[in-house]
């Protein structure tokens, strides 16, 4: 087993939070795992991607060309990364940032658009945005467990901002329901 994954978007996004909580749940599984985050010097506003490798068997880069999965924030992302995705992958995107309709560039991905941005509005908190869309990925491309990710919550969220994991575990599900 193999999944190669790049979640991508703007930095302050949360999209290095995807990597790393995707990363500790697959340490918890005990698997092999490489987590490799990529941004510019604006960090908030610049672009940020990270790669999230999970294994049964040895990693041998944690440089990935040609992801198995890919996590679009934005619409930059989703143009940049997609065409890299190899076919029979998962790309879930947030519709809400997304303005073309990327099922019309690939078809032999498996699409998913989620409206990342409405559904965090709804829990309360517009950053919970990146967790709905993880939930999505977990449910949809099963690198690791719902359980492994929740339990990765608590381990790289601050100790000060565990009084959003009640939050971010109903984004996780939320996420994973849009998929089911």
């Amino acid at each position: 087993m193999l999944h190669e994954i790049i979640s991508a978007g703007f930095g302050g996004q949360g999209v290095l939070l995807v990597g790393q909580t995707l990363a500790y749940a697959g340490m918890l599984e005990g698997k092999e795992v490489s987590w490799y985050p990529s941004y510019g010097p604006e960090m908030r506003g610049g672009t940020a991607n990270c790669t999230t490798v999970i294994s049964t068997g040895p990693i041998g880069s944690p440089v990935v060309s040609n992801p198995t999965a890919l996590v679009a924030m934005n619409q930059p992302s989703l143009e940049k990364f997609l065409p890299t995705v190899k076919p029979g992958g998962v790309v879930v995107y947030d519709q809400s940032l997304v303005s073309s309709n990327p099922a019309l560039l690939r078809s032999d991905v498996k699409m998913i658009g989620v409206e990342a941005q409405q559904i965090a509005a709804r829990l309360g908190n517009s950053k919970v945005a990146n967790i709905i869309l993880l939930g999505a990925l977990v449910k949809a491309a099963e690198p690791v467990s719902l359980t492994a990710v929740q339990e990765a919550l608590k381990m790289v969220l601050p100790v000060r901002r565990h009084n959003l994991l009640p939050l971010n575990y109903a984004a996780l599900a939320r996420g994973a329901e849009i998929v089911a």
